[in-house]
């Protein structure tokens, strides 16, 4: 095979992972931090704000949180469900939550799968991508954040998901 060729092939294997908007949403099962296993189609007929992120307790992913919880009301009168994934544990996921107050799922990505699928894993850091998936209620992906800011992406969400519903 020619150098060329196999490049090509290469990329176009990365690229393919890739999810994009338009596409149907890569379904998962993963255990929250309650314990139970949540999987993406439990959703359908919902919007769900699929939220990767790097690691519970930390400024910046703290304050992400925080935000999604303060606005959860608006979610819940859009129809949509926040799901947030790191490759935390489920226990370090309840301990964030309780020390927080966060009555949203937050599951456990430990195998680093779900993160790797979406493409928001860092592979030298070794942690989850601050990315964020706006899936519809059929399931396809809708709209995609890469690289957010923390401070303002709920409201970036609810902007985005209140034109998309119109």
């Amino acid at each position: 095979m020619s150098k060329p060729l196999s490049v090509f092939l290469l990329a176009t294997a990365l690229f393919a992972a890739t999810p994009q908007v338009g596409q149907m949403a890569q379904d998962f099962t993963l255990p929250s931090q309650d314990g139970s296993k949540i999987s993406l189609h439990d959703f359908r007929g919902k919007w769900v704000v699929l939220y990767f992120y790097p690691k519970d307790g930390t400024s910046g992913c703290t304050l992400e949180a925080h935000n999604f919880q303060r606005d959860i009301a608006k979610y819940q009168q859009a129809n949509a469900e926040i799901v947030g994934v790191s490759v935390d544990s489920a226990d370090s996921h309840k301990d964030f939550c309780a020390k927080q107050g966060l009555h949203f799922k937050l599951l456990a990505d430990t195998e680093k799968k779900v993160s790797q699928d979406y493409d928001s894993f860092h592979t030298l850091l070794r942690f989850s991508a601050r990315n964020t998936f706006l899936i519809d209620p059929t399931g396809k992906i809708a709209k995609i954040w890469t690289g957010v800011s923390p401070a303002s992406h709920s409201e970036e969400v609810l902007s985005a998901l209140s034109s998309l519903k119109k």
